[in-house]
């Protein structure tokens, strides 16, 4: 799966990363026009509503972007809505904007929240959960403004290992604003430190230029008045000097680009600074900054008031030391209007990253699948697309109540409840729930118009077995077979049980007269298993207990093609206990031959077998045990020789790992049913109703036909 996007994200606050989101876009508009900004979370604070950094990539790089449409989520939104504890609704919007933005472009840079003091560690974990929920390479930055290179290295450290617990792919880590002479000694550190998956991406210099703040940022910072010069206040401060010497003392003093703080009523400072700004005897002034909320004798404010030009003379109402010791705190932007800045930003990252070296990299990264939050929003939104009718036939459950609840509230399907319709609505009524009942169908299979023809239909389609049409009638009361009747009718898209039934009540309907597809010989099924960065398809691990080779082959092409429509690229491992031509015994054997007949039916597959579980699914073990296997180490679709294998793994990935189990899903039979477990949750339903309507979707595609 071709990467799309780059998650930019710092170790701790203030660590310059504008000057790489402005690299890293110049970058890729070489490649492709069509580049997307996005960011989780902004902090608004410009009157005009926009977010200063993705205003400084939208306005340089003439971005066709709105920046309303660039961002998930003001700060104060995303703080009050996971206060509340409502942590799905915030990542699904954070996916559902994202996907916007993915949509128009070809490539998407996205940017982490600003890490400020106070939330650092905060939002640092909220970076960690983005990037995993959006499957995106991450490039970390740190700060390399420390004292030594020991407490350089330690939150990378930290936050290489925190990614990487979470399975984030790591792109590359880079230090800015690192003290020059240090740079080359940082770079060999982190070389000797760091693994080979997050290489050194590059070690930036600290810069005079960009460290310094304008006029302007110094106003804002103080609140201070701006009596001269308000044209000018885009000038850069390089230094500052606190000057209460007289004049003859402190001109031999002056460096270039100071802003001076004096009193406000030291008329000489005032005017012998202009002059020697003026003069070329003298260093070049960025500007005057006079405290103590005294003004100009009203002799000097009108020999300044004469002036054609002059430089920018801010006020405070503080005292001078006050004001001076309030200044050191002035942090310095790279903003749209600063151009200099931008030109030296461009300047440092094309000089200190090694940019074929970082593209090569990144190339390197494969998408290890598809993220667990992303598959189950893919999923809610599919189902919604073409909005199906899905029968629930255990209509007084709990879960499949609540599960009704939230899937009308958000329209992703249409309801039909089976039982007493008395018994459902005060099951709805005693559960507190909110379902509009004109929006939802409740149908009792005793008094249904067309019970009668659904049992007619069933003794005519299995009379040949001996069966009257008193028992067909009979068996109809039953709400599994009632259920799987609307959808062999078309009177509904799909069916869901098994909550309160088990496995076979719920099946044994669809086996006996809706059956398999044209192609398939028999019904299996498999389990999206929601790992913590990926989601992986297991097959067959609740129908067959036993299959054949050539049942085998048909489970594992079945299950890359149920993959295949919900997003995941299918690439097959068949499972042994041996990999490649290690082993030998009739399992094995078995394993191999199914291997060989799935390749020749699919030929367009990736197919590998036999090999492990870890070589299937860890790289390194995958690359050891079977080098150069396209599928060795990468699987996504596994399949496992019978049923006590298969069942066995998945319940101990599901506990072991807290991993979401969504199934068993079936595949082969040519119209969807789909079973519950009878401990499933309210999400666990929710999710096999959404599967059954996208299933639903498929199978009335024309594509299938």
């Amino acid at each position: 799966m071709t990467q799309r996007s780059l998650y930019l994200t710092t170790t701790e606050p203030h660590c310059g990363k504008s000057l790489i989101s402005l690299g890293i876009m110049d970058l890729l508009l070489r490649r492709t026009r069509r580049v997307g900004v996005f960011r989780p979370f902004v902090a608004i604070e410009s009157p005009a509503g926009r977010d200063k950094n993705t205003y400084l990539l939208l306005s340089h790089f003439h971005l066709d972007l709105k920046c309303e449409d660039t961002y998930a989520f003001r700060a104060s939104e995303a703080v009050d809505l996971l206060a509340q504890k409502r942590y799905d609704e915030f990542l699904d919007r954070i996916i559902a904007k994202y996907k916007a933005m993915e949509r128009r472009s070809d490539f998407v840079l996205i940017i982490g929240s600003d890490l400020t003091t106070a939330s650092a560690p905060f939002d640092f974990d909220i970076n960690v959960e983005v990037a995993q929920s959006l499957g995106s390479p991450v490039l970390l930055l740190a700060s390399g403004a420390k004292p030594n290179i020991e407490e350089i290295l330690s939150p990378i450290l930290r936050a290489v290992d925190t990614f990487q617990e979470k399975g984030c792919q790591l792109a590359g880590v880079g230090v800015n604003r690192a003290a020059p002479e240090k740079v080359e000694d940082i770079r060999r550190a982190l070389q000797r430190v760091l693994p080979p998956e997050a290489p050194v991406a590059a070690v930036i210099p600290s810069d005079k230029r960009l460290a310094s703040p304008t006029i302007e940022e110094v106003r804002k910072h103080l609140g201070a008045k701006v009596l001269y010069g308000s044209d000018r206040l885009h000038r850069q401060v390089g230094t500052y000097m606190v000057i209460a010497m007289q004049m003859e003392h402190y001109l031999g003093r002056l460096r270039d680009d100071a802003l001076l703080i004096t009193p406000g009523d030291r008329g000489d400072v005032i005017v012998s600074a202009l002059q020697a700004h003026q003069s070329q005897n003298y260093p070049s002034l960025a500007g005057l900054l006079l405290t103590t909320g005294e003004q100009p004798a009203p002799t000097v404010k009108r020999l300044l008031d004469g002036l054609p030009s002059i430089l920018p003379i801010l006020a405070v109402d503080s005292e001078t030391f006050e004001t001076a010791s309030a200044i050191g705190h002035v942090r310095s932007y790279i903003t749209a209007d600063n151009k200099a800045k931008i030109k030296a930003s461009l300047e440092l990252f094309s000089r200190y990253v090694d940019t074929s070296a970082f593209v090569k990299q990144y190339g390197r990264i494969e998408s290890r699948g598809i993220p667990p939050r992303m598959f189950l929003y893919n999923l809610i939104q599919r189902a919604k697309s073409d909005k199906k009718q899905i029968v629930l036939a255990e209509g007084t459950d709990e879960r499949i109540l609540r599960a009704t609840e939230t899937l009308v509230e958000q329209d992703v399907v249409g309801i039909t409840l089976l039982g007493n319709k008395r018994e459902v609505k005060a099951a709805i009524k005693r559960l507190g729930l909110h379902i509009p009942l004109e929006k939802i169908s409740i149908i009792n299979p005793l008094d249904s118009p067309k019970f009668p023809d659904y049992a007619q239909t069933y003794y005519e389609l299995r009379k040949h077995k001996g069966l009257t049409l008193e028992q067909a009638e009979d068996i109809m009361h039953d709400i599994s077979y009632f259920g799987t009747m609307m959808v062999y009718k078309g009177n509904a898209d799909g069916m869901v049980s098994g909550a309160a039934h088990t496995t076979a009540h719920t099946l044994r309907p669809a086996f006996e007269f809706i059956k398999t597809k044209p192609g398939y010989s028999i019904v299996s099924s498999v389990f999206f298993m929601c790992l913590a960065d990926r989601v992986l398809v297991y097959g067959d691990c609740a129908v067959n207990p036993k299959p054949t080779a050539e049942q085998l082959a048909e489970i594992a092409i079945a299950s890359a093609e149920t993959a295949k429509v919900f997003d995941i690229k299918p690439k097959i491992a068949m499972l042994s206990y041996s990999s490649g031509a290690s082993g030998h015994g009739e399992e094995v054997e078995r394993v191999r031959k199914a291997t060989l007949l799935a390749q020749q039916r699919r030929p367009d597959l990736p197919i590998e077998g036999p090999i492990q579980y870890d070589a299937a699914v860890d790289e390194a073990v995958g690359r050891s045990k079977m080098p150069g296997s396209k599928v060795a180490g990468h699987a996504t679709v596994l399949i496992f020789p019978d049923l006590n294998t298969g069942n066995n793994t998945y319940k101990a990935v599901q506990r072991e790992t807290g991993a979401i189990a969504i199934g068993p899903v079936l595949q082969g039979l040519k119209k969807p049913v789909n079973d519950l477990s009878r401990g499933c949750t309210v999400e666990d339903v929710i999710n096999t109703i959404a599967i059954t309507a996208v299933q639903a979707q498929y199978d009335t595609s024309p594509l299938t036909r």
